[in-house]
C-alpha cells in the first residue's frame, strides 16, 4: 500500500492575478478537482506549501483561505459529518516534498482518504518587494492510497551548512513598510546540487537500488546551474534530470517536473523526486508508478 499521486495541475497566473498567490492556489485547485472528476468535499486533507504570498501575510494559514474559496467543507464540522483539516508547511522549494511526506502519514495510517497538495507563490505587489526572482505560478496534486506496491517511498533528507548565506528571503521595515528582500551567492547551484545529491544517494541505499534503477528522475528547483551540477554529481547525463519548463517557478516546480516527467510514464516505473533549498535542505524520495 502506497500514497499515489491521482491529479497534477500546474498554473501560471492570469494578469490580474500576477500578485496573488491565493488565487493562484485556488485556480490550481479546482483544475485538479475537475481534472481528476472529484468535488472538492471529497478533500479530507489540504496542505499548501507555497511560500510567497498577497502582501506578504503571515496569518491566518493560506490553506484555510484556499480551503474556503474551493468549498471543500468550510463549515464548521459536526459529529458524524465530514470536514476537511487543512495548513500550511513552509521549507522553500522543498515544501512540495516535505508536503507529500505528511500527507503520506495521514493516508498510510489510513486517518485519511484523499488528500491534496497546493503551492504557488506571487510577488506581494504595491511596492512590498525588491526584484522578485519567481514566476507567478501555482501547482496542485490530489493524492489518494492504493493497494499496489506503488507510490510514494521513505522521504530522505539531508543538509549542508550555509557559510555565506547562499539564498535567503527576508521581510524588514522600509518606509513604515514591510519589504521582501533576496540574496543570492554564486555559489547557489553547486551548493544546492551537493546537499540534493546527498539526499538522493541516502534515499537509493536505503531502497537498495541504484541510479541505473531509476527510470526517470525529477527536480526543483529549475535553475540551469543546479541541473547541471546535480547531473555531475549523481553520474548521469543532465538531460536524465527532469525541471520544470520555467526556470524561476518556486514552489509550484517540483510539480511542474514531475508532470512534465511521468506524462510517458508507464506502470511501474520508477521515479526519483530530488528537491533542494535554502537552508540548505535538501530531500529525496522514490515513487513507484501505479499500473
Amino acid at each position: 500500500m502506497g500514497t499515489v499521486i491521482e491529479q497534477v495541475a500546474v498554473g501560471e497566473s492570469r494578469w490580474r492575478h500576477r500578485h496573488s498567490a491565493l488565487h493562484l492556489a485556488v485556480d490550481t485547485a479546482q483544475d485538479c478537482l475537475r481534472k481528476a472528476a472529484r468535488h472538492p468535499h471529497d478533500v479530507d486533507l489540504l496542505v499548501n506549501a507555497g511560500i510567497y504570498r498577497d502582501r506578504n501575510l503571515g496569518e491566518p494559514a493560506l490553506a484555510a483561505l484556499i480551503q474556503e474559496d474551493i468549498g471543500a467543507n468550510p463549515e464548521d464540522p459536526h459529529a458524524g459529518t465530514h470536514g476537511t483539516f487543512s495548513f500550511d508547511v513552509a521549507n522553500g522549494a522543498c515544501g512540495l516534498l516535505s508536503a507529500l511526506q505528511i500527507v503520506d502519514g495521514f493516508l498510510t495510517s489510513k486517518t485519511i482518504d484523499c488528500a491534496m497538495v497546493v503551492a504557488s507563490d506571487a510577488d506581494p505587489g504595491r511596492g512590498m518587494s525588491e526584484h522578485f526572482p519567481f514566476a507567478p505560478a501555482g501547482a496542485a496534486l490530489l493524492c489518494s492510497r492504493t493497494d499496489e506496491a506503488a507510490g510514494l517511498e521513505q522521504v530522505h533528507w539531508a543538509s549542508v551548512r550555509d557559510r555565506s548565506e547562499t539564498f535567503n528571503a527576508t521581510v524588514g521595515l522600509r518606509d513604515h513598510k514591510n519589504v521582501l528582500r533576496f540574496h543570492q551567492t554564486l555559489r547557489r547551484d553547486d551548493e544546492f546540487a551537493t546537499a540534493a545529491a546527498d539526499a538522493a544517494q541516502r534515499c537509493l541505499r536505503a531502497s537498495s537500488h541504484t541510479i541505473a534503477d531509476v527510470d526517470v528522475i525529477v527536480a526543483a528547483p529549475a535553475w540551469p546551474g543546479y541541473r547541471a551540477s546535480l547531473a555531475e554529481k549523481l553520474g548521469v547525463a543532465a538531460d536524465r534530470v527532469v525541471v520544470a519548463d520555467d526556470e524561476t517557478m518556486h514552489t509550484a516546480s517540483l510539480a511542474a517536473a514531475f508532470s512534465r516527467a511521468t506524462s510517458d510514464c508507464g506502470g511501474g516505473d520508477l521515479v526519483l523526486l530530488i528537491a533542494a533549498g535554502a537552508g540548505i535542505t535538501a530531500g529525496a524520495a522514490l515513487y513507484r508508478m501505479p499500473r
